[in-house]
């Protein structure tokens, strides 16, 4: 029997395809370059509603290396046109964008045609000459002047338990309207496709995206192909977050301007672009009324929550949720409605609805304890859930309790002063907030095969995606710890739809379903070789059984999946945010100084990488509080910051001192690794955090992010 390698889950793993994205052989989706492939840049329209009258070309076509100009007007017929398969995201319904199909004009910017050429240069400037008419109509992009026109979603929301309106009857209450803007994900790397060819029945995609076996269904499916003649691959993706988990118009385009050349496409959207094509956290206006007793039991919450959607498509998200389960309060009702604008879908931005929702809850809370004369920390001590209260279950586990103990301890909340304005630092005003952050924590049907080689390396196979958090990296630290070998014999190929089946990237639930499924894998290998030694040894000498049976490897593939005990749990990681902010008292700039948080995500896989995770959040959430804002100018329907210079978000200079402390205790039924949900959680209430220390610097109340200035003269 071999010694046990030392364990690898919980260590500080560095990622093990750091090293490719910093020597730059990593390749995203618009490094691909083959034989004889063109580019293809997107025309977008100049106006938000209305129909196409004509497009001239003919200045585009005439440019040297300019092989087609794409429209509705030519482009190849997509059979799942007509029959709508639908998106495979269960929060979207109805009609998708579907570029070309027809002269409508759903939003502005929306992609009307499509010139192909052999550089980019050429498609840039032949782009530029393509003209195009139009019939405008009336639109509306503006969400409060249109909440005359809010629906319920097809997938009903509305919720009550106990008393829908026990609040007003409370001794104490708090009422009061929040708002948060449409927000742009702004990626790193713009989202950009490659695709070809091979006959009329087999496609080929190089893409930007966080579930490659998504991608494959959804082109099988337009194009009336067999699923494993669609072949997609997206190792690397430089950021998404959300907004590259459903399909978007340069998917599309590229594998049109494919079949139309039939050569090599790579159309990669342009920094503008991204505003409009790719989704973006949408509006949200919510009402939050919330009572309690003089000693700060609830007693009642009412959260009525409006989003915006395009006119198309409804993009529902869980803006209510936090509220549904955070805290032990026997009467909630809640009420989400969508408010349909004449502009292109919102999508899942981290955090999804959860961000939005727990602004105004953390934030009513912060009102509701100083109208008590309660510490806010005391406050939510005071209600916490023995078990969920919306599900009426026992949590999988929760150590949110703990959080606020050790968050509170390293922050030194117990030094604060309650009173607004009474903190200072020289002449600068501080503030100090705290909120809670609550999110799913579940697990998803995944796949993944494990093969030991004759020289003892293992190769891990599985389609999952690794959008920037280290996934494939914890699966290797999984795989080494089942098998009991180092890391360093581990090897991971990953994102390629022909791999076994692992869910798109989002959710925070990669670890939980990918990774079980790697770990059920490398158990199925273990016993593999177990059974063929009879030695009944825990710890296999792997390649002295190759070697004794000639065999040159040994792989195990293992579909795992939740079982039925998991329904008898509400699983849920917690974070609790601890902020220090100054605002300058003349200027009223607001600056984040110190944050401290602390997460309850179960048994930590990677200290390095998780710690990278919250660290990422919090940068997030300081551009979400105080920075981020996507401008319409309502009279066009159209951006006025749709870049880097202008949609401002946090650089180096605006990060400050963050701790991470994580409780690291597993969860004992979501997984065999008792590991929960990490990467969402951790934006989840910080900007109510930093709304309320900036409360508690300034005597100022702002419920409208972000905080910018203007609203604290």
């Amino acid at each position: 029997m071999e010694t046990p390698a030392k364990k690898a889950i919980g260590q500080p793993l560095s990622r093990v395809e750091a090293a490719a994205k910093v020597t730059g052989s990593a390749r995203y989706a618009a490094d691909y370059h083959f034989t004889n492939m063109a580019h293809g840049i997107a025309v977008t329209s100049a106006v938000t509603k209305g129909h196409i009258l004509s497009i001239d070309s003919k200045a585009a076509e005439a440019v040297p290396g300019v092989l087609c100009v794409l429209s509705h007007l030519n482009a190849p017929p997509v059979p799942g046109y007509m029959s709508n398969p639908g998106s495979a995201i269960p929060v979207f319904a109805g009609k998708e964008f579907k570029p070309f199909l027809d002269n409508e004009i759903h939003f502005n910017s929306q992609p009307v045609a499509l010139v192909i050429a052999e550089t980019l240069e050429q498609a840039e400037y032949a782009a530029s000459l393509v003209s195009i008419q139009y019939q405008r109509e009336e639109h509306h992009t503006e969400m409060r002047e249109n909440l005359s026109n809010a629906f319920t979603p097809e997938k009903g929301t509305d919720y009550t338990r106990g008393e829908p309106d026990a609040w007003k009857n409370a001794p104490v209450t708090i009422e009061q309207e929040y708002q948060t803007p449409l927000q742009v994900h702004n990626p790193m790397e713009p989202h950009a496709t490659t695709a070809y060819w091979e006959g009329d029945d087999k496609l080929f995609i190089f893409n930007k995206s966080q579930g490659v076996k998504t991608t494959r269904q959804q082109f099988a499916k337009y194009f009336n192909l067999k699923e494993e003649n669609v072949k997609v691959f997206a190792p690397y993706v430089g950021g998404a977050f959300g907004s590259s988990s459903r399909m978007w118009p340069q998917e599309m385009m590229a594998v049109l301007g494919a079949k139309k050349t039939g050569r090599p496409v790579q159309v990669a959207l342009q920094r503008g672009q991204v505003f409009n094509m790719v989704g973006y956290r949408p509006y949200s206006i919510q009402k939050y009324a919330i009572g309690a007793q003089a000693d700060g039991t609830l007693v009642g919450i009412g959260h009525q929550a409006y989003g915006s959607t395009s006119q198309y498509e409804q993009f529902m998200e869980r803006i209510l949720d936090p509220t549904k389960s955070m805290y032990a309060c026997p009467n909630v009702h809640t009420q989400y409605k969508l408010v349909p604008l004449d502009m292109s879908t919102p999508c899942p931005a981290r955090g999804p609805g959860e961000t939005s929702g727990s602004f105004a809850m953390e934030s009513a809370m912060d009102e509701l304890a100083y109208a008590l004369e309660m510490d806010p920390l005391e406050l939510r001590l005071k209600n916490f859930a023995e078990q969920d209260p919306l599900k009426n279950l026992p949590w999988s586990s929760n150590y949110v309790k703990e959080c606020y103990e050790k968050g509170a301890e390293k922050f030194g909340w117990k030094n604060r002063n309650p009173v607004p304005r009474s903190m200072r630092n020289g002449d600068m005003l501080v503030g100090w907030g705290m909120s809670t952050g609550i999110y799913k924590a579940e697990r998803a049907p995944a796949s993944a095969s494990v093969m030991m080689k004759a020289n003892g390396d293992v190769l891990i196979r599985c389609s999952v995606a690794d959008t920037g958090p280290g996934s494939i990296t914890i699966m290797t630290q999984i795989a080494a710890d089942v098998l009991g070998i180092p890391v360093e014999r581990v090897n991971i190929a990953w994102a390629d739809a022909d791999f076994p089946m692992a869910p798109p990237q989002y959710g925070s639930h990669t670890t939980a379903s990918t990774g079980s499924a790697v770990y059920d894998a490398a158990m199925a290998l273990k016993k593999k070789f177990i059974d063929i030694s009879g030695s009944g040894d825990e710890v296999p000498n792997y390649v002295a059984i190759l070697q004794k049976q000639q065999l040159p490897q040994l792989e195990a593939t293992a579909e795992s999946k939740p079982g039925p005990e998991i329904e008898k749990y509400s699983g849920k990681s917690f974070s609790v945010h601890f902020v220090e902010v100054q605002v300058h008292p003349l200027t009223c700039e607001a600056r984040v100084i110190r944050v401290v948080s602390a997460i309850d995500a179960g048994r930590v896989m990677n200290i390095k990488t998780a710690r990278s995770q919250v660290l990422g959040a919090v940068t997030w959430g300081i551009g979400i509080a105080l920075m981020e804002e996507g401008i319409v100018d309502h009279r066009y329907g159209r951006y006025v910051n749709h870049n880097l210079a202008d949609y401002h978000v946090p650089v180096h200079a605006d990060t400050p001192v963050i701790d991470a402390l994580f409780i690291d205790k597993p969860d004992p039924v979501l997984d065999p690794m008792g590991a929960k949900g990490l990467g969402e959680v951790g934006l989840i209430g910080l900007t109510a955090a930093i709304a309320n220390a900036v409360y508690h610097a300034t005597g100022k109340r702002v419920r409208s992010l972000p905080i910018t200035p203007d609203k604290l003269l």
